[in-house]
This record gives structure tokens, C-alpha cells and sequence, in this order.
């Protein structure tokens, strides 16, 4: 059951527009246009480097913003609407049990991510990528920012009617792209701000993956203990305050 409701719902992702553009479109075109035109400052990037220098920073941010596209900002708009329609309530009186709707979901959300992670992967090693690192660490990162910002969707999904889900999930998405370190390195920021917004969870990933694939660290234990937290805050304030209906 949980393995039909989790196709189901990797389908539906992947047919619905707004959601590709969200979690494909966007993220890929930001990764060619940032890569290939000096937008922005770069930190250890000097002004006119080629693009396979701006993609090594680059490249890991965008990796984060997919994940936070999609288990984010696109969980929390669709679950929001499906609660507001009663399809949850409907699926809850089914013999498909309530925690294995939430790992069907799951389940999507990670078959998504990868198709993600393959083709922004593609696109950055036609840019000129070159990521070092072990993919341990990464797949770590990935799994924490996941279990962290699916939380905090369905947190989001089950306490707000629609319309303010998918109004605050797109508004944070938008901030997170700006303040998060995805394209707009941190050090921009003043000394104060700065230091909260390293203690985001897209600020953590986007730095844990840089910190492996870029520099070719081990393994990133500040940014996993971050993503720790967040995740655990997340998915128990959830489970604790999420509404079917």
C-alpha cells in the first residue's frame, strides 16, 4: 500500500507544472545564469573567472535550494491543499495507516530529489563542475536537510489553511534564496545577521555541501548537527500539531 500511494504521489509531483517549475526549472536556470554571468561577488571567485570557477560555489548551493523546493516549499503547498479539499481526511479512513501516508510522501519526495540531484549534476558538469569530496557526506547532508525541511513543510501544511501555506511556503522560499547562502554568500551580511542565518537549515546545507564538494572536507559535523536539530524540531512539532482536516 505504502509503495502504490508513494507512486501516486511521485506522478502527481511530476505532472503538475507549478511544482516543476518550482523544483526543476528554477533551480537549473539560477545554476546557468549565476555560472555564467558575474551577478554576484564570489567569495575565493575573482571578477571575469570562467564559469567552471563559479560553478565549484555555485553548484552546491543549488543542490540545497532543490531540496528545499521540494520538500519544502513543495510538500507544504500540496499537502496544504489536499488538507484543505479533505483528501487527507479521506485517505486517513482508508486501510492505508497515517504514518504510512507520511513515508509514501517521503518516499516522493526522495525519488524527486534524486531526479533533481541527476540533472542539476548534469547541467554543472557541462558547466565545468569538478566536486571533490566523498559521497557519503553529501548523501548525509541531503538526507538531514530533507528529514529537516519536510518537517517543517508538514509542520507549516497542517497548521495554516491553504491559501497561507502556499503564500509563507513562497515567501520563504524566496528569503531562503536570498539569505540562505544559496547565491548570496554570507559574508555579504553584517556580522550579527550573519550569524543567524548561518543557523538555518538551508544556510547549513548549502555550507556543509560546499565545505565537501567544493573544498573537499570530511565529514561536516556542525552542519549535520544543525540540520539535526531543525529536522527533530521539525518533524515532532508535526506530529504534535498537524491537523487532517
Amino acid at each position: 500500500m505504502i509503495a502504490a500511494q508513494a507512486a501516486l504521489e511521485t506522478r502527481m509531483l511530476l505532472r503538475h507544472g507549478e511544482q516543476l517549475l518550482l523544483t526543476v526549472v528554477i533551480p537549473t536556470l539560477l545554476l546557468v545564469l549565476f555560472s555564467g554571468v558575474d551577478v554576484v561577488d564570489l567569495p575565493d571567485v575573482p571578477a571575469g573567472a570562467g564559469a567552471d570557477r563559479r560553478v565549484d560555489y555555485l553548484a552546491p548551493g543549488i543542490l540545497a535550494l532543490a531540496v528545499l523546493s521540494t520538500a519544502f516549499t513543495g510538500q507544504a503547498i500540496a499537502t496544504g491543499f489536499e488538507r484543505r479539499y479533505g483528501v487527507l481526511k479521506r485517505l486517513a479512513a482508508s486501510p492505508l495507516p497515517r504514518w504510512g501516508l507520511m513515508a509514501a510522501k517521503t518516499c516522493a519526495v526522495l525519488v524527486v530529489e534524486v531526479l533533481q540531484v541527476l540533472l542539476l549534476t548534469a547541467v554543472a558538469y557541462a558547466l565545468g563542475w569538478s566536486p571533490h569530496g566523498g559521497p557519503v557526506a553529501v548523501l548525509l547532508l541531503l538526507v538531514a536537510g530533507t528529514a529537516a525541511f519536510s518537517g517543517l513543510g508538514l509542520l507549516m501544511a497542517g497548521t495554516l489553511r491553504a491559501e497561507a501555506t502556499l503564500a509563507a511556503a513562497n515567501l520563504v522560499f524566496v528569503l531562503l534564496l536570498v539569505g540562505g547562502g544559496v547565491v548570496v554568500p554570507l559574508e555579504k551580511f553584517p556580522g550579527a545577521v550573519r550569524g543567524v542565518l548561518e543557523l538555518l537549515p538551508i544556510a547549513a546545507l548549502s555550507d556543509g555541501l560546499r565545505d565537501v564538494l567544493r573544498d573537499g572536507a570530511g565529514m561536516p559535523w556542525g552542519a549535520l548537527g544543525v540540520l539535526g536539530v531543525w529536522a527533530v524540531l521539525g518533524l515532532a512539532a508535526a506530529a504534535r500539531f498537524f491537523r487532517w482536516e
